[in-house]
């Protein structure tokens, strides 16, 4: 009992330093350590941090650091190049100033799911949602839970197909790939962008007969930092999407058609790890989709990229520090895993609903990814400490492995978007803002409906099965 109070204290430590703004990469071995120490293993302090923390950390950076940089990499591109400002400005003409929400969300939406990470949207689409709202007299309070429905709900754990790591990391856990149970998946993803439509557009609606208009405020000084493509003429629709479409696509007929078919049982030998296609198949994918999106966005806009060694650097430069936050969580997490308090912990929250994996699953992920602040840390704590339990419990109840992945990922995107996840705190940074004016909405778009769509696919999953 006294160690799983050292773990206790521990997360709440790593939640609320977290939230006060400290360097989780600071925190994590810390609070491991601490929490070591609280368990009477003093002598073993040392070994638990270079054969364990280390070890975790390593090996997720292992793994996943091509998403991560590739990521990076294509976002910068996108940004330099002016694609996403060419996507989020179609939409805004398109759909018309009436549709204000609409377009700014489905901007996000198109973006996020090419690929395009959080910041480089948030700082292509803000401009143009701060000018729409202004003009429309829409409170810009209403902005950041604008922008957080369409990038960082259904977009990123629920669509099937999205690159976004929270839908990356069940892949081994698994063996699937990023479109597990996609019928679920786009029922999901329906549910939270139409219910998240309905409450932004009652909260414009309702500000706008209490004729709240858009209010005085100071633009954040982040949005006088030019682009790097200048005043160079922006790419054409087709141009800017192209990159884009060739994420999805290539990542779709990789995963079904070309690596499935190449002759991969040398991944069977000692030498690659005794691994299975399946192991490796949906990392495959995603990898070779963003390099060759990447060479794309190279070739469609090579006069547009005036400095095309400084932006691939910019977005190499961008990628350590969200993989190195993840994968000290993913540290603290195996040393969490390793003490014997853990296991009081764990068949706790195993027992929460000892018949039906699925919900246990769902409850794991949320409160891990509530207390890390941060989805992919979350998800990762929980599926490196008890990734091996749940594959046994689907086995056990007859799960379909796609269905555990989707609700894992999904069940990454609620309790994640707390006050103290950090795209909470950038987005309402970047639009000048303080957690006061905007979090509510916020947090109804994401927390509150993701939670309900969730529970929704565990429902549709029980009583129908994947599909």
């Amino acid at each position: 009992m006294l160690g799983l109070t050292g773990i206790v204290l521990s997360l709440i430590l790593l939640m609320y330093l977290a939230y006060k703004g400290h360097s989780v990469i600071i925190l994590a071995p810390f609070l491991a350590l601490f929490a070591v120490l609280w368990s009477g293993l003093s002598h073993e302090v040392l070994g638990v941090y270079t054969q364990i923390f280390m070890t975790g950390l390593g090996g997720y950076i292992i793994k996943y650091f091509p998403l991560f940089l590739l990521g990076a990499i294509f976002g910068k591109l996108m940004d330099d190049s002016g694609s996403a400002q060419t996507i989020a400005e179609f939409f805004v003409q398109k759909l018309g100033h009436q549709s204000a929400v609409l377009s700014i969300v489905l901007s996000c939406a198109v973006l996020t799911y090419g690929g395009v990470s959080l910041f480089v949207v948030g700082f292509a689409v803000y401009p143009i949602a701060s000018a729409l709202f202004k003009q429309l007299d829409i409170p810009k309070r209403l902005i950041p839970g604008v922008i957080m429905l369409g990038a960082l709900t259904f977009t990123m754990t629920a669509l099937p197909g999205t690159p976004a790591i929270q839908n990356a990391i069940p892949m081994p856990f698994f063996h699937t790939d990023l479109y597990a149970a996609p019928g679920l998946g786009v029922l999901g993803s329906i549910f939270m962008l139409v219910t998240g439509m309905w409450w932004l557009n009652r909260r414009v609606n309702i500000a706008q007969a209490m004729q709240e208009g858009y209010g005085q405020h100071h633009e954040p000084v982040s949005l006088a930092v030019n682009n790097a493509h200048g005043g160079m003429q922006q790419p054409s629709l087709l141009v800017a999407i192209m990159p884009i479409l060739v994420v999805i696509v290539s990542n779709f007929v990789l995963t079904k058609v070309i690596l499935p078919n190449l002759d991969n049982t040398y991944l069977a030998t000692a030498k690659y790890g005794n691994v299975g296609l399946s192991s490796v198949l949906g990392l495959w994918a995603i990898i070779c989709a963003l390099v060759l999106a990447c060479l794309i966005i190279i070739l469609l806009n090579w006069h547009r990229l005036n400095d095309l060694k400084g932006s691939i650097q910019q977005g190499v430069s961008s990628s350590f520090l969200p993989i190195f936050n993840t994968a000290s969580e993913v540290g603290y997490g195996s040393v969490i895993a390793s003490l014997a308090g853990f296991l009081i912990l764990r068949d706790f929250l195993v027992g929460l609903a000892p018949n039906s994996p699925l919900i246990s699953e769902a409850i794991v992920i949320n409160v891990l990814a509530g207390i890390t602040g941060s989805a992919s840390g979350g998800l990762s704590i929980a599926l490196n400490t008890m990734g091996d339990t749940y594959m046994q419990l689907a086995q056990q109840f007859n799960i379909s492995p796609e269905l555990m992945h989707r609700v894992a990922s999904m069940a990454s995107g609620a309790l994640d978007s707390l006050p103290h996840n950090g795209a909470v705190i950038t987005i309402i940074t970047l639009c000048g803002l303080t957690h006061k004016q905007s979090y509510f909405d916020m947090f109804v778009v994401a927390v509150v409906i993701p939670l309900f769509a969730l529970i929704g696919v565990i429902t549709l999953g029980t009583w129908f099965g994947s599909f």
